[in-house]
């Protein structure tokens, strides 16, 4: 991957004095409702923090012309010219809704360019020390996703953004609702099993990524009952521990094997460029963690999701 420059802020410099640390100050975790294979749906692990997030619901169906494929979007994103740029109603870092086009094809993008360090960051329910939140970690998300064998990150390129660096990412296309709405209005998932199985996914990658701001708005449902992950610009934490360890409780069996192969050298040649050495170094010891964790609950915590 070739390096983007990015102008980091001062503050950046605390990341690389120690590890972060993050204080609780209000118990956000809620009770695990009960697991295993049946019809009962499973609410997502809470983050600690509710920072507003950009929400894609309202998405239209799919054009004919639209990429499907990764790789195809990752061109596209990089490469067509911007139609149209307006802001979002929603969220608290600036994020822009672009409108991208090239000769065949039009579709939108999000547009993130936050880069904010400070020594100490207050919420309602967290106090957190070197805190940052940066538009590179979207990326890091997508490509760890990629390597994990994971589609349920959206697409997300680094592109400048009049001068200034950027993550563009993938508008979710047919999204129904954010699971904030599904919980509100109690909309059972058509296939119970199956919504388990994702949300377990999405509980061990958070885990992987020490994403503190998982809340519902940023997980979004599309028409096929598709758990999408968005919004990851306050992950990738120095935390070498688990957070929430008690919400890992299942793992994909794939998912592990896809863990236990990830490598360094690996995670430095896709990650180097949007990702610290300390940072590079507290996701390979969350690895460790979290396969040690799982392991530990034994064979019966392992399923096989049949993907499509």
């Amino acid at each position: 991957m070739t390096p983007l420059a990015t102008g980091r802020p001062l503050g950046r410099d605390l990341l690389l004095t120690g590890l972060a640390l993050i204080v609780t100050v209000a118990a956000a975790a809620q009770p695990v409702p009960p697991d295993g294979r049946g019809a009962t749906a499973l609410a997502p692990a809470p983050g600690p923090g509710a920072s507003a997030t950009v929400v894609a619901t309202g998405a239209g169906p799919r054009d004919a012309a639209t990429p499907t494929d990764p790789a195809s979007r990752e061109a596209f994103l990089r490469t067509a010219r911007i139609a149209e740029v307006r802001g979002v109603k929603v969220g608290v870092t600036g994020t822009r809704r672009a409108t991208l086009q090239d000769d065949t094809v039009t579709h939108d993008a999000s547009i993130q360019l936050i880069d904010q360090a400070l020594p100490r960051f207050q919420s309602a329910s967290r106090i957190e020390l070197n805190f940052r939140d940066y538009w590179g970690y979207n990326v890091a998300a997508y490509r760890l996703a990629v390597r994990l064998a994971l589609d349920n990150v959206p697409v997300s390129v680094a592109r400048r953004f009049r001068g200034e660096p950027a993550a563009f990412t993938w508008w979710v296309d047919e999204v129904l609702m954010d699971e904030r709405t599904r919980q509100a209005r109690q909309v059972a998932p058509p296939d119970g099993a199956d919504w388990n199985a994702q949300i377990h996914v999405q509980r061990v990658f958070d885990e992987l990524i020490a994403n503190t701001d998982r809340n519902q708005g940023n997980l979004l449902i599309d028409r096929h009952w598709k758990l999408w992950l968005i919004d990851h610009s306050r992950a990738f934490r120095l935390n070498t521990g688990l957070r929430t360890p008690a919400t890992i409780r299942r793992c994909d069996r794939a998912l592990l094997a896809a863990m236990k192969a990830l490598t360094r050298e690996a995670v430095d040649a896709e990650l180097g460029d949007v990702l610290t050495g300390m940072e590079r170094d507290a996701l390979m010891a969350r690895r460790d963690a979290l396969i040690a964790h799982v392991e530990a609950l034994g064979p019966a915590a392992l399923y096989d999701r049949t993907r499509e």
